[in-house]
């Protein structure tokens, strides 16, 4: 399984000479096994140039997996490439109770007005196909499993497996518990944290928010983002292989990001590393 990052900035796109190195997209990542269309998590400002290599690529099927609709998300979508295609079919995945719901949360975005083109105006070459939190889904050769997240109107974080190998994608998301509470105190967790230990339960890599730092977290704990020692005590109670940082904080310039790199490069036991755009990486 190869998962590839094309977008990993929470929040608002970010470009420029300070954030170079580690990408300025928002959220966008391609899940890949071989022989089979691609899934898709998240369709922030990325998606633009994944929608280009998808196009020269001549891929007819994608599997776009929407994790809520916040606009760092959603921002990509119109720019797209495979939904103009008229031999392309995306199957879109949303949260949502019924296909008709989810169909009607992304209009509202693309309703003209918000935004010059229309869901109406390419929706012939769109699937839809709703989805709840603790759900079991076939999305073609990918079995997927999702969660709800804690975050501001509601995010779902999904498990995928496919060809022998698992990733996880939790974007986005605060602590499942409060600070004093849970793994990380060493007590018996809530239920959605026990939930997420269930469904990370030896997952080989799993991409997670950690757009704050723990003391930011203390500060902005109602906003819905996570922070590294959070991520990293779960993934190591649930046995994971790796761990990427994810959803970057606008303000966190590649100076600041390589400090945390190198901050957790040396965590022994868990492997964790930040995800960085246009890194390709094996789970």
């Amino acid at each position: 399984m190869k998962v590839r990052f094309w977008g990993v900035r929470g929040s608002i796109p970010v470009p420029g000479a300070e954030t170079a190195r580690y990408g300025g997209n928002s959220a966008c990542v391609e899940v890949r096994i071989e022989g089979a269309a691609p899934l898709v998590l998240d369709a922030g400002t990325g998606a633009r140039a994944l929608g280009q290599a998808l196009g020269a690529e001549g891929v007819r099927k994608v599997h776009l997996l929407f994790s809520h609709f916040h606009m760092d998300h959603v921002f990509g979508f119109p720019f797209f490439a495979p939904v103009y295609s008229p031999n392309t079919r995306v199957e879109v995945v949303v949260p949502a109770h019924s296909e008709i719901d989810g169909e009607q949360k992304l209009a509202r975005y693309l309703n003209g007005l918000y935004h010059p083109v229309r869901l109406a105006d390419v929706r012939d070459s769109l699937e839809f196909r709703p989805v709840r939190p603790d759900q079991d889904l076939a999305v073609g050769p990918y079995r997927v499993r999702t969660i709800g997240l804690s975050h501001p109107g509601g995010a779902c974080g999904y498990r995928i497996d496919a060809g022998g190998r698992s990733m996880a994608y939790l974007s986005d998301t605060a602590p499942l518990a409060r600070p004093g509470e849970g793994l990380l105190v060493g007590r018996r967790p809530p239920g959605l944290e026990q939930r997420a230990l269930q469904l990370l339960r030896g997952v080989d890599l799993v991409v997670m928010d950690t757009m704050f730092e723990r003391d930011e977290y203390l500060e902005r704990m109602t906003w819905g983002h996570g922070y590294p020692e959070y991520a990293v005590g779960l993934c190591e109670a649930a046995g994971v292989g790796h761990l990427v940082l994810f959803h970057h904080a606008p303000d966190a310039t590649d100076a600041v990001l390589d400090a945390r790199a190198a901050r957790w490069a040396a965590h022994a036991g868990l492997r964790v590393s930040l995800a960085i755009e246009g890194q390709a990486l094996s789970a």
